[in-house]
């Protein structure tokens, strides 16, 4: 990654009304949601599935009272995953149409669907505390600095054995890759370790989601607990 396009996504204001303004455009359909692939969707919730039931399968496992789905779009992983396991479910998404969209498709008397938050995640301070929380191919939009406060700030905003649970695409080369039509980068492995550990959380485990057509980038899925804070 030359110096420069590293700086234009991590110095420049432009960067967050860019991908505004794209998604903006984008219809509020799984498929627009999914840029074009919302053939993989249910193969996607499958997956978080197995990785849920996971963690919700160890020992200490959070509750599932209350989950945040960060970047929500549509409610797509709300409606598919959350809801079914959580008694209540938050939702925030800085799009004014998916907002609404997701309403509408969660049914707005649902009594599982909580607060809806409509806000960019790097604006966004949690109010309650979550069981768990899900980021879903929405972290490739905050710079390095803005995604390792925002974590630092979910930790912080944990129940006693929660965890956040980011699903995102992963680049096999270490650089970062910037994509010019939706402004977004797609960070390497290491990257996102480095980034966890500022952030002050520990990888409690992690996996690959499998079953996705040829061509698609590796989408790797990390469990994480805020690290113990030694008082002195």
């Amino acid at each position: 990654m030359h110096a420069s396009s590293h700086n234009k996504y991590n110095n420049d204001g432009r960067f967050y009304k860019k991908a505004a303004k794209y998604w903006a455009n984008v219809p509020a359909t799984i498929d627009g949601v999914l840029g074009g692939y919302g053939h993989v969707s249910d193969i996607d919730i499958e997956g978080s599935k197995l990785f849920l039931n996971h963690i919700l399968s160890l020992a200490n496992p959070p509750n599932t009272k209350l989950a945040l789905d960060c970047g929500a779009g549509i409610g797509r992983v709300s409606r598919n995953l959350l809801i079914p396991y959580f008694k209540k479910v938050d939702l925030v998404e800085q799009d004014e149409k998916f907002i609404s969209t997701a309403k509408q498709l969660l049914g707005e008397d649902n009594t599982k669907l909580g607060t809806l938050y409509k806000i960019g995640l790097h604006n966004f301070k949690p109010e309650k505390e979550y069981d768990v929380i899900w980021c879903q191919w929405v972290l490739g939009h905050l710079t390095d600095y803005d995604l390792i406060d925002f974590l630092e700030r979910c930790g912080k905003a944990l129940t006693k054995n929660g965890v956040i649970i980011i699903k995102e695409n992963i680049s096999s080369s270490e650089e970062i890759e910037f994509d010019e039509d939706d402004y977004s980068v797609t960070r390497s492995y290491g990257l996102m370790m480095n980034i966890f550990e500022e952030a002050n959380l520990n990888l409690k485990t992690t996996d690959i989601q499998t079953g996705f057509p040829d061509g698609l980038y590796p989408v790797h899925m990390f469990a994480l607990t805020p690290k113990e804070i030694l008082v002195k």
